[in-house]
Parts: structure tokens; C-alpha cells; sequence
């Protein structure tokens, strides 16, 4: 393949990642909607979006928890629960493509980054400094981890998930974002200034997600090859990785921080000299996104045709829970 096609990677990418993002607002702006009509503020009535439980990552997590010992499925956020298997699929077979394609929140880090880039602001952070740097993540992984996995029984998992607290915590995640306290705005804030000078700060060094999916990737079969014969040493590579690995000193990526972006391909000036492979076999690079997403949306189709994508839970109960969420709560673990 021509080398100037390898660099419309970078603008599929954008595409992608930004029809999933827009589709994210749309989503976002339709739970409003239903949220306004539950709580009484508006008398027309719009469906509640299953796909806003994308944005329930710990929920979810206690759903899989249950999937594992009982074989029963979350009923109560079952997208939620579909979404996150979906990008653990993905990390085994794609890196972590869900990242690196589909998650909005990689998409605003990137911009951030990209513009950070533009003003040459940003700030070269050394691997040892990083390595430090990435602690947070793996910490807030463990705590999650050991809370589901170990510390909460079965019996626990199921009051939770019953929970009026877990029926309306959509709401309450909205209630966060409409109203958010000032150590929320700080927050915000500082890392996206902070992502100015240092690339995907959150993605990198605090997503506990992105960490969960980085230690399953390992067992990827997908891997990123570097010909070194072909290597004429010009660091593009390293430059251009939104997660900052030394691209350019690996004779194989399998770095748990790899979102399979490609962004290292597309920068490369020689042909051959950087190319995808899957089980050791070399793949055209717009295989990995096609890969990726067609993974994704199939399981968003089968979970749709097998009745475990939409909760059973009615708008008429959603309303109820919603009017009492102030009394609710966090359930004690």
C-alpha cells in the first residue's frame, strides 16, 4: 500500500472517533429528555437510551462479577454491562482498540493533545517518570478489583445491582455533570490544561479502565512490527504515539498502553517499515479499525436480538426512583 494512503489512518481515525463521539452527545442530550420528563419537568415523554450505561463503568463491573458466578445477566443496566464485555473482547483481540477508536473521552484527550502540539507546549516525559506517573491507574484498578471481586459476596453484588441507588444512578451520574461542585470544575480544569503539555493525561496515568483493558491487551495477538533494516532512525514514531512509547527502540509493540491508534504507522516515512500484525502475519492497517468497531457494533447487534441490551426496568419505575435519588444513599459494601 501507497505510504500516503497509511496517512488517511489518521483522518479515519478522526472520522470514527468523532461520529462515536457525536453519537455520545446525541445520546447524552436523549437522556435529558427522558430525565426531564421523570423528574416532572416536561410532559413530552422520550425513551430512556440504553446506551447512556455506557457511562456506568462500575455498575458494570459488578454486573460481570455476578455473570461470572451465577451465569445471570444484569438486567437492570444491561448495555452497560454488554459495552463493557464488548471492549474486554476487544482488548484481546485488538489492543486497546476501544480506546483508542471508540471511547469520547480518549477522542477530547486527543484533540487536547493535538493542540497541545500545535502551540509546542508539550512536555517530553521520561519512561521512569512515566512508569511513576501511571501508578494512579493501576492503584485505582486494584481498589475496584479487590472491592468486587473479593471483598463484596454474591449476596452483596445482588443487593447492590437491586439497589434503588443502581436503578437511578444514570440520573445521578447526569445531576453530577449539570451540577457540578467546584472541585469537579477544578478538576476538570487542570487536566485539560494539564493535557496541553502533557499528552492524554488521563488516559495515560489515571484512567483505571484504560488500565483494566491495557493488562488484558497483553495477550493480544495484535502487535505493531518494526523492521529495524527499514528503521532510518528518525523518531517519528515515538512522536507521533499518544502514549508516549518508544516506538522506534521495540522490534514489537505489545505495551500495555498501546491503543492500536496507528498513529505510529501513519507517521512512518518508510514503507514496510512499521506494519500491524495479527499472530505474527502482517494486516493491511485499516483492518484494526474495521476490526474494532465491526467487534463492537456485533455485539451491540447480538445483545439487541437476544433481549440483553434493554432493561427491564419501565420508565413509569425510572420516574419513581428518580423523584426519590436525593434520599438514596451509596449502598454500604
Amino acid at each position: 500500500m501507497d505510504l500516503k494512503n497509511y496517512k488517511v489512518i489518521k483522518l479515519v481515525r478522526i472520522a470514527v472517533q468523532g461520529s462515536f463521539a457525536l453519537f455520545c452527545l446525541y445520546i447524552g442530550y436523549r437522556f435529558f429528555c427522558f430525565y426531564e420528563w421523570a423528574i416532572g419537568n416536561s410532559e413530552q415523554f422520550v425513551p430512556r437510551p440504553p446506551s447512556v450505561e455506557a457511562f456506568l463503568p462500575i455498575s458494570a463491573l459488578l454486573g460481570l462479577r455476578r455473570l461470572i458466578q451465577t451465569g445471570q445477566y444484569d438486567m437492570i443496566h444491561p448495555a452497560g454491562l454488554t459495552i463493557l464485555i464488548a471492549a474486554i473482547a476487544i482488548a484481546f483481540v485488538f489492543r486497546k482498540g476501544f480506546c483508542g477508536w471508540i471511547c469520547p473521552v480518549g477522542f477530547l484527550s486527543s484533540i487536547v493533545e493535538k493542540i497541545g502540539r500545535f502551540l509546542k507546549v508539550r512536555i517530553p516525559i521520561k519512561r521512569g517518570i512515566g512508569v511513576i506517573l501511571g501508578l494512579p491507574k493501576y492503584v485505582l484498578l486494584a481498589f475496584f478489583l479487590y472491592v468486587i471481586f473479593f471483598k463484596m459476596d454474591l449476596k452483596s453484588v445482588d443487593a447492590f445491582i437491586q439497589s434503588p441507588y443502581n436503578v437511578a444512578v444514570d440520573a445521578k451520574m447526569l445531576k453530577f455533570f449539570l451540577h457540578p461542585s467546584s472541585t469537579t470544575i477544578y478538576v476538570i480544569t487542570f487536566l485539560a490544561i494539564a493535557s496541553l503539555f502533557v499528552a492524554n493525561i488521563w488516559c495515560r496515568y489515571l484512567c483505571p479502565y484504560g488500565a483494566f483493558l491495557g493488562i488484558i491487551s497483553i495477550l493480544s495477538p495484535t502487535r505493531i512490527k518494526r523492521d529495524p533494516e527499514s528503521c532510518i532512525n528518525c523518531k517519528r514514531c515515538k512522536e507521533a504515539c499518544p502514549s508516549g512509547i518508544a516506538v522506534s527502540e521495540k522490534l514489537e509493540i505489545f505495551d500495555p498502553d498501546c491503543i492500536g491508534c496507528e498513529e505510529c504507522v501513519a507517521s512512518c516515512p518508510k514503507k514496510g517499515c512499521l506494519t500491524p500484525s495479527f499472530m505474527g502475519r502482517s494486516m493491511n492497517p485499516f483492518l484494526l479499525p474495521i476490526g474494532i468497531v465491526g467487534l463492537f457494533l456485533a455485539f451491540w447487534v447480538v445483545a439487541k436480538l437476544t433481549g440483553l441490551w434493554d432493561t427491564v426496568v419501565s420508565p413509569l419505575m425510572f420516574k419513581k426512583f428518580y423523584s426519590m435519588m436525593n434520599s438514596f444513599g451509596h449502598p454500604s459494601f
